[in-house]
């Protein structure tokens, strides 16, 4: 799969299969992350695969009512920003370098044939849900990539027309 086909077919799955991400798979997705553009190299991108023993204590962290939903995919990687510097200009191009490198992970997860949901839950942005999955607070969390075995085909929501947000300027 080329990656102009990777960007235009790749969708928001919410069903899996039951098989986890194999590591060597895993290993590789999460390798292209360093490929993130970032200015001066901070590589701010953090990711922690939850195991069985994280994913209960982050279910624990987030109660009943909201488990449920961290059992959709077979594999859970919560994904977060380190902050590398007070310049609040320099952590705004952090946070996008880490965010870009997380969508690289989706990407190369998509091309792979694997399904992939990047969720930001409640829990995640709790002192329970950060400490459950040890996320100091010397990091922004940015979501939750949920990856599997699709179970269903996606099908392509409408999207805005280029022109609605591109304007060439003089």
């Amino acid at each position: 799969m080329d990656v102009i086909e990777a960007i235009r077919t790749r969708r928001t799955h919410k069903a899996y299969g039951s098989e986890p991400v194999d590591r060597a798979t895993l290993d590789e997705l999460l390798e292209l992350a360093r490929w993130a553009p970032n200015h001066h190299l901070s590589q701010p991108w953090r990711f922690r695969v939850l195991g069985p023993a994280a994913r209960a204590r982050l279910k624990a962290a987030a109660g009943p009512e909201a488990a449920g939903k961290l059992d959709r995919a077979p594999t859970l990687i919560a994904a977060t920003q380190k902050r590398c510097s007070d310049d609040p200009v320099a952590d705004e191009e952090d946070f996008a370098a880490a965010v870009i490198a997380s969508y690289l992970v989706l990407l190369g997860a998509h091309a792979r044939g694997l399904a992939g949901y990047w969720r930001t839950p409640a829990v995640l942005r709790t002192a329970e849900g950060r400490a459950a999955l040890g996320i100091g607070d010397d990091e922004r969390v940015l979501g939750l990539l949920h990856l599997g075995p699709p179970r269903q085909e996606q099908r392509a929501p409408d999207r805005a027309a280029v022109e609605d947000y591109v304007r060439f300027l003089d």
